[in-house]
């Protein structure tokens, strides 16, 4: 093989090796995994929890994108809020009053799911698995109640009280973006939106009425 020969077949494999290493790297800019729902072994239960709440969203910095020049797009949780995510089913709400003291057990078993709001193209895989990066590994698609976790609460003098089971989780809003191209790295927005995600914490949410 002569000199010229040489040349052309290792520019080629250069080449080549490029090409794959250029298409790993988009690949791994979004993996739109699919997220499988918490067992009902794998939960952890959790009572009261005063102020877990929040009153107002907690905006949270958004990614830069690590591509510039190659056509990709990203998701980015621009905002959480600390959320009790009810499980609306009969057998898991309870009211009692006035005063006294209000015991509880979940009586039927049902399931806890997340909830998107949104407008474009996107993926619920794809926000889950950025939600368990940014704001906590326990989110996930649906988790499993089952029969039992009984509770006890005092109610307060004549006031009413109410306990409602449910999911530990959080309401989130999103945004995806795709690459804008060019050396500035910047980004277009192509979908946004909110999302209801449960995590594995369940248990009951106390609070108290006049009436």
């Amino acid at each position: 093989m002569g000199i010229g020969s040489r040349r052309a077949a290792t520019g080629a494999a250069t080449a080549l090796l490029l090409c794959f290493v250029t298409a790993g790297a988009a690949a791994a800019e979004e993996v739109p995994s699919e997220s499988t729902a918490i067992g009902a072994d794998q939960t952890a239960d959790v009572n009261g929890r005063e102020g877990w709440e929040d009153g107002t969203d907690q905006p949270l910095p958004e990614q830069a994108p690590t591509l510039c020049d190659t056509p990709s797009t990203w998701y980015a949780i621009t905002s959480k809020k600390a959320y009790h995510v009810p499980s609306w089913w009969n057998g898991t709400k309870y009211k009692d009053g006035p005063g006294g003291t209000m015991a509880v057990s979940v009586t039927r078993t049902g399931t806890i799911s997340a909830e998107f709001s949104a407008s474009g193209e996107w993926s619920a895989g794809a926000i889950l698995a950025k939600a368990k990066t940014t704001i906590s590994v326990k989110v996930g698609a649906s988790v499993a109640i089952a029969t039992g976790h009984n509770y006890t609460h005092d109610i307060s003098r004549n006031k009413y009280g109410h306990l409602q089971y449910g999911s530990w989780g959080y309401k989130v809003t999103w945004k995806r973006y795709r690459s804008a191209g060019g050396s500035s790295c910047g980004g277009v927005e192509i979908a946004h939106g909110s999302a209801t995600l449960p995590t594995s914490e369940t248990g009951w949410k106390y609070w108290e009425t006049t009436s």
